[in-house]
């Protein structure tokens, strides 16, 4: 999973980011879509059980699939392994050999003209489902960009989500604003049919609000067009298109979102368990672990110097602390980097002289605008810095942190994943 494991397992922490990463590569493979659904689903006498919901295969005339989001491929994989699907459509991050189920690799973070094509075809699907058919969806973080059909030009709605993005509006008030210029999100893929509809889900979102991953498209929405009209004001989005697509919705000219749907949501994935399986993982290797939160929120460099500064205070020696959530970054330069390789740089002056490695990555294995998954530092990594004449502050006022940690050997690679949960933490204590 790792790429670049030699060149990130160097200096006097080489053990403690041997340590650090490997746990990290372990919780990766464990929250693989393909590896959560074989786990969460099981069948007996051609009856599947997930969680609480039982589904007699025999009782449905035909049985479709759809999905979207960027681990919805490798979810679609392990299902086609219970389930004989009569058609289906997945548009995800990764290319899957599937056997009944057409896969297309689709665009994030920003949707494309392909996205708003599988999507299309997607609604189609499922409109042709009848009352007697069941409908499994696959749903995962990312599929707010993949399942497109927006009620304003694509340019627009490209333009809306970047400026929201760029001003570091939080992933709820981004969907409630994506649900309301959508054709299919906020519960309306749901309401298209009346077919059986049960939906598997990989949250990527603090809560694990189901009306919120993928901008919910099979929940119930509470949200409203006036809501989405608050967002857009307080962020300066002035989007001519938008603005009059919301307008119409507050005036009652466009149907609001449904509050309820008869689709059937589990959750099999999340942050949570991501933090528990580094836990568990941190203990086989005779640390003493601790998960410190499981729902970080607020700025990335905040965030990095506040975990730095408690690491350094921790009491006990010889321990793993962990955290996860999904921290937003304020983009003023025009460098490249994420919130995780952000973190971490901003944690580098702390960090400094102390027996401690710090490493933050992306779940989904893409962080920001960089083809890193995030970055690994240490107490010499400044000294390091240093001596490459590489200043922290810079590279941060550009945000610029994905060149940094380029050129100072840590940053992680890891490729797509196959798996979304936000973002992980881990900090190993001498």
């Amino acid at each position: 999973m790792i790429k670049n494991w030699q060149e990130l397992i160097k200096g006097e922490y080489a053990y403690e980011r041997e340590i650090a990463l490997k746990i990290l590569e372990h919780v990766l493979e464990r929250m693989d879509g393909y590896n959560l659904v074989k786990e969460a689903v099981k069948i007996k006498n051609d009856v599947i059980a997930i969680n609480n919901i039982k589904i007699d295969l025999n009782s449905y005339k035909k049985i479709f699939l759809v999905g979207f989001g960027k681990a919805a491929a490798r979810m679609v994989k392990a299902m086609e392994e219970f389930i004989y699907f009569d058609d289906g459509i997945v548009i995800s991050s990764m290319k899957e050999e599937l056997k009944s189920v057409k896969c297309i690799v689709g665009d994030h973070p920003f949707p494309t003209e392909k996205n708003v094509e599988a999507s299309k075809e997607i609604l189609e699907l499922v409109k042709k489902a009848g009352e007697n058919d069941l409908i499994i969806v696959a749903i995962t973080g990312g599929g707010s960009a993949m399942l497109c059909m927006p009620r304003i030009s694509l340019e627009s709605m490209v333009e809306v989500t970047n400026q929201l993005m760029k001003a570091g509006c939080s992933i709820e008030e981004l969907n409630i604003v994506r649900k309301h210029l959508s054709h299919v999100k906020g519960g309306q893929l749901a309401m298209a049919t009346e077919a059986r509809m049960v939906a598997l889900i990989i949250s990527d979102i603090i809560g694990n609000p189901v009306d919120a991953i993928a901008s919910g498209p099979t929940a119930g929405d509470e949200s409203a067009f006036k809501d989405a009209y608050e967002i857009l004001k307080k962020y300066g989005v002035k989007n001519k298109e938008a603005m009059e697509v919301i307008k119409k919705g507050m005036k009652g000219e466009i149907r609001e979102t449904p509050s309820k749907t008869h689709a059937e949501n589990v959750i099999i994935g999340d942050i949570k368990k991501a933090c528990s399986i580094a836990e568990n993982e941190g203990k086989k290797r005779g640390y003493y672990t601790k998960i410190l939160k499981c729902d970080l929120q607020g700025e990335a460099k905040e965030i990095g110097i506040a975990l730095a500064k408690y690491a350094k205070v921790y009491p006990r020696y010889h321990s793993i602390i962990i955290a996860g959530g999904e921290t937003v970054v304020k983009v003023k330069g025009n460098g490249i980097g994420g919130r995780n390789q952000e973190m971490v740089l901003a944690a580098l002056p702390e960090l400094q002289s102390m027996p401690i490695v710090f490493a933050s990555v992306g779940s989904d294995g893409i962080d920001g605008n960089s083809m890193a998954a995030g970055a690994i530092a240490d107490g010499h990594s400044m000294k390091r810095a240093m001596a490459l004449q590489l200043n922290p502050d810079e590279y941060l006022e550009n945000n610029d942190s994905h060149t940094f940690f380029k050129k100072l050997k840590d940053a992680i690679i890891t490729g797509y994943t196959g798996t979304n949960v936000m973002d992980l933490q881990l900090i190993v204590k001498r």
